[in-house]
């Protein structure tokens, strides 16, 4: 686009001003009609309008003109504002505009001529003999369009003919006989043949000759089919020719033909074809652009097309390529599978508009359009190894390393740019996993239970994966059932009923988990055929309705010790198994070394207390002293005749006490025995409904009124052990149940079969248990701190020896709370044979 320049001193200069009506006195009186050297000119460039004018003061006068609609002759009332021509005239020398639209200018974007359709224009000067500038040539086209040189060219030599045309004293130059204007058309550079009606050539200029081998003389009045054109696309000549003069086109039609030249070999070109209707008839008038040069070049840019597509269409890694306005022109095959799309196609024109929804940077925030490493290069930027995270929906999380730079040509202007995208996503998880180790040990160290460090450790695990959710198992010591003990969430609490379930040993993949001792790997759980229970299936919609997709399970051990299953759970189907199996395998050995290092320490802690208790108690001696003050006492007791009541009092005080403390050692000393393995169980069959039934018999008897001994039992339920050492259990318990029941009390025993194990359970409506001391209970010398402040005497030894018998007899037990108050003790032991199924 050229600048618009209006200059009144140029315009109303009297010299000027007095050869602009000189011309308008010579210019019409030439041979050469002035519509048709704007016809020529249209022709020339391809365009379907020009106008010839002079220019005065503020008027214009058209001298010439071709193919202007109505509308538009209508709208130029020779005003200078409807014309281009006063601004030439102004600047004295050529000036264009490829889109008046769209032109930076306002003054061209608001010219009156593109309401009237005009989008593009090119103009020269009409000079006189002086070289003062009169009017203007002016090329209209009703498409955006770019002028090149050689139009350039033809224009300027169209409208220095004119001026070389006229005799400035007044006279006008005669023109050629046999074709009007035949010295223009000799300056115009691309080759011209005019043919009549019969289809004999009657025009050929030097540019022609130029092309095609002939001189004017060797093909002028012969026939177009014995000379250039032997044929028309495949069809005679003669019936191309009269559907061209039937139609008289207004506007040139531009079509590549094959002519031959005068050596016999083929040439391409590109005609423009117009009707010309001057003194000498109506004629067809071609200009021929030699295409040769153009054709091999397209050949080559072929090869080098289909040459850049099968390398870019092998390529592994994503391309992708804009032009100099930014706009996507190349996405290969690798790209298109990342972003969804077909392998081929048309790029996707949504791009721009959707990249921020799937798009993000290396700190997982949302990518603009203009902040893509493809938007960057094309600004001049020069990217490498640049993360990008691609997140689409109902697919894995995927992360490339970009490198991204301008392309430029020879001399530095800008042509487009170009990214290339590399997936680095198992690179960068193993990154990540370094990092996850490191905060998972920092939290194991700052916790003080496996407990408290579940959700730091969950939360390290699950920000390095990118999965939205992960949870802890781990087996319990006591009942050996697998229980979770923490998990997160990247929604806060997790979708209801995901987390917190108790699995069932080879059921759900963390019970296959826990029954097999090895990792499991499902990329996609809706087509994991082997949950097939109805509690599996449950799992498996609930996983669906929330978004999971993938599940990884990988056991937690100390060694050859399974200490539990860590389960992770990803929104979409993923893959890198073998990868993600050992990063998570490394991340549960941490778990499990923390694990039994805990347990460890807890068991040696519970160790060295029932040691020293035990040395303290027994190491001193206190049963060979306790057995000598019991035996004085007896025999006091046996000769107090001679004693007053309160003497007599006072060792009844001493013979109890010292009973009881006897019973301490006794019991204390029979734990350690168990313990040990010194005491053996004599194992037999038993009857546990004749054990409970004799208990309770022997209870009622001794018994305070008000309290009341309730059974719920099946006859019988046998099992394998020890008489003598159950019924001790027992009395354990049950001795437990009555000293913390209230007067009026009800204490309920219930013994059933449940599965291959009976189980006997223990009720009473009493004090109850604290629920952060129930598990500690059943450790020795251990009373909770309720029953040590209502000052209820006890050792604290009877219900850790009845875990003790129970464990022999490979059962457990366990204590329950009870509502709204009071404590149920269940004891679960193998039955001899169990139900049938």
């Amino acid at each position: 686009m050229d600048v618009l320049v209006h200059d009144e001193a140029i315009l109303s200069d009297p010299a000027r001003l007095a050869a602009v009506r000189r011309a308008a006195q010579l210019l019409p009186a030439m041979d050469l009609s002035l519509d048709d050297v704007a016809r020529l000119a249209a022709h020339s460039l391809g365009a379907p309008m020009a106008t010839l004018c002079l220019v005065g003061v503020d008027r214009t006068q058209r001298l010439g003109a071709h193919g202007l609609p109505p509308a538009l002759a209508a709208h130029d009332d020779g005003s200078l504002p409807h014309s281009f021509a006063g601004h030439v005239v102004c600047d004295n020398r050529l000036t264009h505009a490829a889109d008046l639209p769209h032109d930076a200018d306002p003054r061209l974007r608001e010219h009156p001529l593109v309401g009237s359709g005009v989008r593009a224009y090119i103009a020269v000067p009409i000079r006189d003999g002086a070289g003062r500038p009169l009017g203007a040539l002016t090329v209209f086209d009703t498409r955006p369009r770019r002028w090149h040189g050689p139009q350039e060219l033809a224009l300027m030599d169209i409208a220095g003919l004119l001026t070389a045309s006229v005799r400035w004293d007044g006279r006008a130059a005669s023109t050629a006989p046999m074709l009007d204007g035949a010295a223009l058309l000799d300056s115009v550079q691309e080759a011209f043949v005019a043919v009549d009606t019969g289809g004999i050539i009657r025009g050929f200029n030097r540019a022609a000759e130029r092309l095609l081998g002939y001189t004017a003389a060797q093909v002028c009045c012969q026939h177009l089919e014995d000379t250039v054109l032997p044929d028309y696309r495949g069809e005679a000549t003669r019936p191309a020719l009269q559907r061209l003069f039937a139609a008289g086109p207004a506007r040139p039609l531009v079509r590549e033909l094959t002519v031959r030249h005068r050596d016999g070999h083929p040439l391409a070109t590109r005609a423009s074809m117009s009707v010309v209707h001057g003194v000498a008839g109506a004629l067809a008038c071609m200009f021929l652009t030699d295409l040769s040069a153009q054709v091999a070049a397209e050949a080559t840019a072929e090869r080098h097309a289909s040459f850049l597509t099968a390398l870019l269409n092998s390529l592994s890694v994503g391309v992708m390529a804009c032009d100099d306005t930014g706009r996507v022109i190349v996405m290969n095959p690798a790209l298109r599978r990342i972003h969804g799309h077909p392998d081929t196609g048309p790029v996707p024109d949504d791009l721009p508009a959707t990249v921020s929804t799937f798009l993000y940077d290396a700190q997982l925030q949302p990518l603009s359009w203009e902040q893509t490493p493809l938007m960057r290069a094309w600004r001049g930027e020069h990217l490498t190894d640049l993360d990008v995270v691609a997140k689409l929906p109902g697919r894995r999380t995927r992360v490339f390393a970009t490198t991204a730079q301008q392309i430029q040509n020879r001399d530095g202007v800008r042509l487009g740019a170009v990214v290339v995208a590399h997936e680095v996503t198992p690179l960068r998880r193993a990154e990540h996993f370094n990092a996850c180790r490191r905060d998972v040990e920092r939290a194991l160290r700052a916790a003080t239970s496996i407990t408290d460090a579940a959700p730091a450790v969950l939360r390290a695990v699950t920000t390095a994966l990118g999965w939205p959710g992960a949870e802890l198992f781990l087996i319990d010591e006591n009942t050996d059932r697998l229980q979770a003990i923490g998990h997160h969430s990247d929604n806060g609490e997790g979708p209801e009923g995901l987390f917190g379930h108790t699995p069932v040993r080879n059921r759900g993949v963390t019970g296959r988990v826990w029954q097999s001792g090895q990792p499991l790997w499902i990329p996609d759980i809706t087509r994991y055929a082997d949950l097939t229970s109805e509690n599996e299936q449950h799992r498996v919609d609930l996983c669906v309705r929330h978004g999971i997709r993938t599940v990884l399970a990988v056991p937690v051990r100390d060694g050859g010790t399974l200490l539990g299953v860590l389960t992770c759970y990803a929104g979409a189907p993923e893959v890198d198994q073998d990868l993600l199996t050992v990063l998570l395998d490394g991340v549960a050995a941490q778990i499990g070394v923390y694990v039994a290092l805990r347990r460890a320490e807890e068991l040696a802690l519970q160790l060295t207390r029932s040691q020293d208790d035990f040395l303290d108690l027994v190491g001193h001696e206190l049963r060979t002293p306790l057995t000598s003050i019991i035996a004085n006492v007896t025999m006091l007791t046996e000769e107090a005749t001679g004693l007053d009541e309160e003497q007599q009092q006072m060792l009844s005080t001493v013979a109890r006490n010292t009973g009881m403390l006897q019973h301490i050692v006794d019991t204390l000393l029979d734990l350690a025995a168990l313990e040990s393995g010194h005491h053996r169980l004599a194992a037999g069959p038993v009857d546990l409904v004749a054990i409970v039934a004799d208990a309770v018999a022997a209870l009622r008897r001794t018994t305070a009124a008000g309290v009341q001994l309730r059974t719920d039992m099946p006859h019988p339920v046998l099992v394998t052990g020890d008489a003598g050492r159950l019924r001790q259990a027992l009395d354990d318990v049950l001795s437990n149940a009555l000293k913390y029941s209230p007067a009026g009390a009800d204490v309920h025993i219930r013994l059933e079969r449940s599965g291959g194990w009976a189980e006997l359970c223990i009720t009473d409506t009493g004090i109850g248990t604290p629920a952060s001391e129930r598990d500690r209970v059943f450790d020795r010398f251990y009373r909770a701190g309720n029953v040590r402040h209502h000052g209820t005497p006890g050792s604290g030894l009877g219900l850790s020896r009845t875990r003790t018998i129970v464990q022999l007899h490979g059962g457990d037990i366990a204590l329950r709370p009870q509502q709204p108050s009071g404590t149920s003790v269940c004891i679960r032991l193998p039955l001899d044979r169990p139900d049938p199924p």
